[in-house]
């Protein structure tokens, strides 16, 4: 008797949305498990090649924690390809003006640097407050939620 592998198909993927309350938590482990969720590594029907992945909702995000010294030391850099276009901020600055942009950066080091990674960003949203207006996607979501942060 042979065994036939399973190839996940398109129009098997079922998404689900999840929401993570970002409170109190810290930055590296939150990032860890949206990025599980977001490439959809908690299912069964895993296939690195396709984007089965859920949708994911991180709220609160103003009151993420870091360890250590990482609010004053940690940088964040980009260039804009012209002479003496090197910029950095601090995290401490980032997360006063753009709390938002903190969890997304390093959620996106944790997702491929392909156009399929570029496809799972699409499914994360950032909001800096404890209100989304993705309360009707949620609602209509079934199944087990993860752990969102007590």
């Amino acid at each position: 008797m042979q065994l036939k592998t399973y190839s996940t198909k398109i129009k098997d993927i079922e998404r689900k949305w999840h929401v993570i309350d970002a409170s109190g938590r810290t930055l590296g482990k939150l990032a860890t498990e949206a990025a599980t969720l977001l490439m959809g590594k908690h299912k069964p029907t895993f296939s690195p090649n396709l984007d089965t992945g859920d949708n994911v909702v991180v709220i609160n995000a103003e009151k993420v924690q870091v360890t250590g010294n990482k609010l004053k030391q940690k940088q964040y850099y980009r260039h804009s390809d012209y002479p003496g276009g090197f910029k950095s901020i601090s995290l401490e600055k980032m997360m006063q003006d753009n709390p938002t942009r903190v969890i997304e950066h390093a959620v996106k080091g944790m997702l491929p640097h392909t156009r399929l990674g570029a496809q799972m960003r699409k499914k994360l949203r950032v909001y800096a407050g404890d209100s989304h207006p993705h309360l009707a996607q949620v609602a209509q979501s079934s199944g087990t939620e993860p752990k969102t942060g007590e």
